[in-house]
């Protein structure tokens, strides 16, 4: 495989970055996808700053390639994180839930590449306009916090919309959707819920296997009252998040309603009463590998893709 702009920009061997899912996306799994070829990602989620060290610390002792950091800008340690990833010279972050373009300045100073999760064109040509490197469009199919656009109908508006590279984010798993993302015009992809199921990946057995056995119908959206909804696999708390929201409560009940659910699903492994953020590809995912094994299927099996359309001989 030829490296493209997204490999050249970033010093990585593959145009696949690993997405930065908060407490499943710790130094293991980032280490593992940059050793692999790809980049690894850091979900720093609402990390303190010395938590958020300690994950860094680890990820450049395990690995000598390029890595990345994922900011949630309404973190309320945002600050002091923007401050440690400019300190340690992170090489990428990419953010979510907000605009970083009082940061890019100091980002640029240290040669940290910046590339925003959006999920709609306009925040798109907003964001390009301030000068990040790259942008990340997300269909509505990722786990975890969507919009409402799904990923072939968002990339390829998003792509002839800006002059900078995009990569595809949103129901890629495999060689098909890596293939899929560059027909549509992007230039890397971003994986999320497969590299969940690896063996690198800290999250507690019983998450994994609600991956393993979710199919394409079995995650929802929660919390669209908010503005800000959730895809998660449908159990105990998203149906208590249904009937709050059916009975009209507030952001702030369903605020309280959320918190902490995440960590109890993710790491305490109540995959009943806990959030477990996983996209709708989880149907196609019905085994647990090696981090390695993952991303050579997926370069291995593209050329066989084009092939098959008819695209090489």
């Amino acid at each position: 495989m030829h490296k493209n702009i997204i490999c050249d920009m970033l010093n990585i061997q593959y145009p696949i970055l690993q997405g930065g899912m908060a407490w499943v996306a710790t130094a293991e799994l980032a280490a593992a996808v940059s050793n692999a070829g790809g980049l690894g990602v850091i979900g720093a989620g609402h990390m303190p700053a010395d938590a958020l060290q300690h994950e860094i610390t680890k990820v450049k002792q395990w690995t000598k390639s390029p890595f990345g950091v994922n900011v949630m800008l309404r973190s309320p340690f945002v600050k002091e994180v923007i401050e440690l990833l400019i300190n340690e010279r992170v090489p990428v972050v990419t953010t979510g839930a907000g605009n970083p373009g009082e940061y890019i300045d100091r980002f640029k100073a240290v040669n940290t590449k910046v590339i925003p999760v959006v999920a709609s064109v306009a925040l798109a040509k907003r964001l390009a306009r301030l000068g990040v490197d790259a942008l990340i469009a997300e269909g509505l199919e990722s786990g975890g916090h969507v919009g409402e656009v799904t990923t072939m109908s968002l990339v390829p508006q998003v792509v002839d919309a800006v002059n900078i590279p995009v990569i595809a984010a949103g129901g890629i798993a495999d060689a098909r959707g890596f293939v899929a993302a560059f027909a549509l015009g992007a230039q890397g992809v971003q994986i999320g819920t497969r590299f969940v199921a690896s063996s690198e990946c800290i999250a507690h057995e019983n998450y994994k296997l609600a991956v393993l056995r979710a199919k394409e119908r079995s995650t929802v959206l929660t919390g669209l009252s908010t503005g800000h909804p959730v895809r998660v696999i449908e159990n105990q708390l998203s149906r208590q998040f249904e009937l709050l929201e059916k009975s009209g409560a507030d952001s702030n009940e369903l605020d309280q309603l959320g918190a902490g659910k995440l960590r109890l699903a993710a790491r305490d492994g109540d995959i009943r009463n806990g959030s477990v953020m996983i996209g709708q590809i989880a149907g196609m995912v019905n085994d647990i590998k090696p981090v390695n094994q993952i991303m050579n299927d997926i370069i291995k099996e593209i050329p066989n893709i084009l092939k098959n359309v008819g695209c090489i001989q």
